[in-house]
C-alpha cells in the first residue's frame, strides 16, 4: 500500500475541516445564548452531526472550549486589523470594542470551564491579557500617528477599563450602557485641545 492510499481523499479532509468549523460555530452561538452548561449532545445535533463526530474532533468539553475561545481570539486580532485598514484608529478602535463585547459575551456559558483550563495551565491568564493589550496598543499606535488619540494613552490602562466595563455592564440588556460607557472611553483618549 502506498503512502497515498492511506490518506484520507481531499473531500473527506474538507468535510472534516467543514465539521469541526460549524462544530466550533455552533458551540460559540450555544455558549453566548445560555449561561447554563450545554450539552455536547444538543451541540452536535445543532451542528447536524453525530456525538462521535464531535469527539472525534473535541474529546473533553475543555477542548471544545479551548477551541471556541481560540477562534473568537482569531476572530478579534482579525477583526482589529480589517477595522485599522478600513476606518480611522478611533472610529476602528470603538466598532472593535463591540467585538470585544461580543466576545466577551460568548464566554458566559463556558466559564467555569474555561476556569478549569486556565487553573489546569493550558491557557494562560497573563497571556490572554497580553494579547488583549497587544491588540489595544495596535489601535492606539494608529491613533497616537495619526494625531487622533493622546500620546500618553496606554494600553495596558485601556485592557483593564475594558475589562471593568464588561465587569459592571457586560450583560446582554446592559448592551445600552456599556456602548455609552465605550464610547466615553474613546472620547477619552482624544487629544486634549
Amino acid at each position: 500500500m502506498s503512502p497515498t492510499d492511506s490518506e484520507p481523499p481531499r473531500a473527506r479532509v474538507a468535510e472534516a475541516r467543514r465539521n469541526r468549523q460549524n462544530l466550533i460555530a455552533v458551540a460559540t452561538k450555544a455558549f453566548s445564548l445560555s449561561s447554563e452548561r450545554v450539552s455536547l449532545e444538543e451541540i452536535a445535533k445543532q451542528a447536524g452531526v453525530g456525538i462521535g463526530t464531535l469527539y472525534r474532533h473535541f474529546p473533553t468539553r475543555e477542548s471544545l472550549v479551548e477551541a471556541v475561545y481560540h477562534d473568537q481570539e482569531d476572530r478579534l486580532r482579525t477583526g482589529a486589523l480589517e477595522l485599522l485598514a478600513t476606518h480611522p484608529p478611533t472610529e476602528a478602535l470603538r466598532l472593535w470594542m463591540d467585538l470585544f463585547v461580543d466576545w466577551a459575551v460568548t464566554k458566559h456559558g463556558m466559564i467555569d470551564t474555561l476556569r478549569v483550563i486556565i487553573s489546569s495551565g493550558r491557557l494562560e491568564f497573563a497571556q490572554m491579557r497580553a494579547e488583549l493589550v497587544a491588540v489595544v496598543r495596535m489601535f492606539l499606535d494608529a491613533g497616537i500617528t495619526e494625531g487622533e488619540i493622546r500620546p500618553d494613552a496606554d494600553a495596558e490602562t485601556i485592557a483593564a477599563t475594558l475589562a471593568g466595563i464588561l465587569t459592571v455592564a457586560g450583560e446582554t440588556e446592559q448592551r445600552d450602557q456599556t456602548a455609552r460607557m465605550l464610547s466615553l472611553l474613546v472620547d477619552g483618549l482624544r487629544p486634549i485641545v
